[in-house]
């Protein structure tokens, strides 16, 4: 299995990418700089910057720290952290000078007038950040206390005294202004060329401790010599601006967008993986797990390959024959997978390295779990299986239920491979499915297979969905599926207009979501089945999976007021003869929403 976190061994052709952002950073016309890392939720954002970092720390002149400002999330004030990680880090990795010390010590001091004065803006009071003259040493209890009796705030002598308590000791200085030529000092005093700040996870923080680090950046360590390269999801800064600073009602500017631009001048956009990207990461990933012993001579292989044709470049099982039959033939099946599973992880991952990584993980699982058990599993038939399992659950299941208890060949199944589905009684209403369609073309066919090992290995998944539930989803598909469950209609309004900004595979595990949630209350509330029925209808490749899902639910929990919703749905189905017979099935179990049926048996005929 592959570790599911960032790494500095270059499987994504990030290469260009690095040095783009190594050229920004070691240009001393540019400096000092920020740099946007841009990318979807496990497109490789924090390997990138893991791949840039271990570059420049081969120079001892640059000083190179990692800094996860969702950890300090909670506990900490943001500007504070973020400026006393710096400072506690170049303390450590540089001896200092009396003088450099001297420096050091202003800046701590600061850093708690800082502190200060967050601590103070809780209570109402902001004499810094609004633009205040005074400084610490003007700042007395009775000053807060003053200040607080005038906002109609009443808070405990003794409370004020603790936030007080640090400072008795200390020489000050008179203004936080000088903070700013302190660092710059600081840097020259240690003999720092280069200080490179990485900061990530920014898009996981709240919208506050996002503001916070980048204008800390802005306020007190933009000096030259300084870069600090910020790897997030552009829409999540962009959204917490906006949420901060809305829009003025009649002006055209889009303030998240033109704050952004103000705060990081170089965006460095991870482009998405297309078939081919996502096919040599497969192939890369299981070259990696299992051919240890020979990845210099395929690592030599793919170097002479995109030497000579980059744009170009496919590793196939020709281009290895060429240099060693023996290598070849032992990669011709590991290849071969990576073929079968990439077109279609391609598009319904949008090209995710994470999600790709996590589908072959959870492969390999089941792979060891049936080793365990002394059982082989056939990588090529797991694969094709789960594929259906990632993007189509509710055929993955029917499928799953018409396995014959005996061994024989699954009738059902051979009829679909033959496009006999009018024969199909049980699966012929994927018939219209052209997602289904392409994944029985993929090799091996799997009527003559038995399946029943396959399917035993994810019994869980196919009980209650754990499978899918493990399958973190990205920032954006998180925020859709909270608006859809939270019952809002200016929510489920949001979240549907952004359908389509999430991956066909994120997409399948919001619709399984909202669909187990109707499986499995005792009365569906209509708020949840809207949402549902309004999301199933924004995504082509969800229909069919939609009408599958309604056949599965009983009528008496149909109410009259669900028949509009699903109509609408319907007016947009080509063929609306499924929806047509379930509806006259239901007139007959559930006569309560019978005259509902009626009225919009009309508009479907």
């Amino acid at each position: 299995m592959w570790k599911d976190c960032e790494t500095n061994i270059d499987l994504l052709d990030f290469d260009y990418l690095v040095d783009v952002t190594k050229n920004i950073i070691q240009n001393d016309e540019l400096t000092p700089s920020t740099i946007g890392i841009y990318g979807d939720w496990g497109s490789g954002k924090s390997s990138l910057m893991d791949m840039v970092m271990s570059e420049l720390s081969k120079d001892k002149d640059v000083l190179c720290l990692k800094f996860n400002g969702w950890l300090f999330e909670g506990y900490e004030d943001a500007k504070v952290a973020l400026i006393g990680s710096i400072l506690d880090e170049i303390s450590k990795k540089k001896k200092l000078s009396e003088k450099a010390k001297g420096v050091l010590k202003n800046l701590y001091d600061n850093t708690d007038f800082i502190k200060l004065s967050s601590k103070l803006a809780k209570y109402g009071i902001d004499f810094f950040l609004t633009g205040g003259v005074l400084t610490l040493t003007d700042i007395t209890i009775e000053t807060v206390k003053n200040a607080l009796s005038s906002k109609g705030t009443e808070v405990e002598k003794e409370e004020i005294e603790g936030v007080f308590k640090a400072f008795k000791s200390k020489e000050v200085r008179k203004s936080i202004k000088s903070f700013h030529d302190d660092f710059a000092n600081l840097l020259k005093q240690t003999k720092i060329k280069r200080l490179v700040v990485f900061i990530d996870e920014l898009d996981r923080c709240k919208h506050d401790t996002i503001l916070d680090t980048l204008e800390a950046i802005r306020l007190f360590l933009f000096a030259k010599g300084t870069s600090f390269v910020i790897g997030a999801d552009e829409r999540q800064i962009r959204y917490a601006v906006q949420m901060k600073y809305p829009d003025v009602e009649g002006n055209q500017i889009d303030i998240g967008k033109e704050y952004l631009e103000k705060l990081i001048q170089y965006p460095i956009r991870i482009p998405q993986l297309g078939r081919k990207e996502v096919e040599f990461y497969i192939m890369c990933l299981l070259f990696e797990k299992d051919f240890c012993d020979d990845l210099t001579s395929i690592r030599k292989i793919i170097k002479e390959g995109k030497e000579q044709n980059f744009l170009d470049f496919e590793l196939t099982y020709e281009l290895i024959k060429e240099k060693s039959n023996d290598l070849a033939e032992k990669l011709k099946d590991t290849i071969s997978l990576s073929k079968q599973i990439s077109s279609v992880l391609a598009k319904g991952l949008n090209g995710n390295p994470r999600h790709c990584k996590r589908f072959l993980n959870a492969m390999e699982l089941r792979i060891q779990m049936a080793n365990y058990r002394k059982i082989k599993l056939d990588r090529k038939i797991l694969s094709k299986i789960m594929l259906i399992e990632y993007f189509r659950d509710t055929f993955y299941k029917r499928f799953a239920e018409l396995q014959p208890t005996d061994s024989g060949e699954l009738e059902e199944i051979g009829f679909i491979e033959n496009d006999k589905w009018d024969d199909a009684k049980e699966l012929g209403i994927w018939k219209d499915d052209a997602w289904i369609i392409d994944w029985l073309k993929i090799e091996p066919k799997l009527a003559k297979e038995d399946l029943k090992p396959y399917f035993y290995f994810s019994r869980e998944s196919i009980r209650n969905g754990s499978f899918v539930k493990q399958q973190n989803l990205g920032n954006e598909a998180s925020k859709i599926l909270e608006r859809l469950l939270s019952e809002g209609d200016s929510a489920r309004i949001e979240a549907i207009k952004s359908a389509l900004n999430v991956p066909e595979y994120e997409a399948a595990v919001i619709h399984k979501t909202l669909i187990s949630k109707i499986e499995s209350a005792t009365e569906i509330e209509k708020s949840i089945f809207q949402s549902y029925i309004e999301w199933s209808g924004a995504r082509t490749e969800l229909y069919v999976e939609t009408i599958a899902a309604l056949e599965r639910i009983s009528a008496t929990k149909i109410k009259a007021s669900f028949i509009p919703l699903i109509t609408g749905f319907a007016q947009k189905l080509t063929n609306k003869t499924k929806i047509i017979e379930l509806y006259s099935k239901w007139q007959q179990e559930n006569p309560k929403i019978k005259s509902a049926i009626e009225n919009d048996l009309k508009s479907l005929k």
